[in-house]
């Protein structure tokens, strides 16, 4: 059985690649279906969903926008990260990017690995980074017909006493 995949990047085709933004519907399952081989006994995957409401007001829709290459860049630090950390077998992840509607997919991440406790990890540690790294901007129109861009998480930041590479510390 062939593997074939329907991703696009923003805005170019890329349909083979398995990490990427996209400005076409995503799915897990597809994500699932593409990664791992016999050696695999797991395969672990997680979507991340336009929810109706956020902070107590009524989502309409999402609008994502992002500095593509730099997030293609990122993610496949993120997903490399993992799989060395975790010792996964091969990671497909990808975010969307345009205007999401209610229960539309905005991440799917899918991890493949000897044995369930790495696969479960490294899709854990691969949203986890993305909430942090990932340069998007996401934007939620609420159904009273406002909007507002959301702020994201800031990244943590070296110890005080890190001096930047080439720099004496004050430690």
């Amino acid at each position: 059985m062939t593997k074939s995949l329907s991703f696009r990047r923003c805005p170019v085709a890329d349909s083979n690649a398995l990490v990427g933004m996209s400005s076409v519907p995503i799915s897990a399952a597809d994500l699932a279906a593409a990664v791992g081989d016999r050696t695999d006994g797991a395969v672990v995957s997680f979507e991340g969903r336009v929810r109706v409401q956020n902070q107590g007001r009524s989502v309409r829709r999402l609008h994502y926008e992002a500095y593509e290459a730099m997030a293609d860049e990122v993610l496949r630090e993120i997903t490399a990260e993992a799989m060395d950390r975790f010792s996964a077998g091969e990671i497909a992840v990808k975010h969307r990017c345009g205007t999401l509607e209610i229960g539309d997919v905005a991440v799917a991440i899918a991890a493949s690995a000897p044995h369930r406790a790495a696969a479960f990890d490294s899709v854990r540690y691969v949203i986890e980074a993305i909430k942090v790294r990932l340069p998007i901007w996401k934007r939620e129109e609420y159904d009273d017909g406002t909007s507002c861009w959301l702020e994201g998480v800031e990244p943590p930041r070296a110890p005080a006493t890190q001096a930047p590479p080439g720099q004496k510390s004050d430690a």
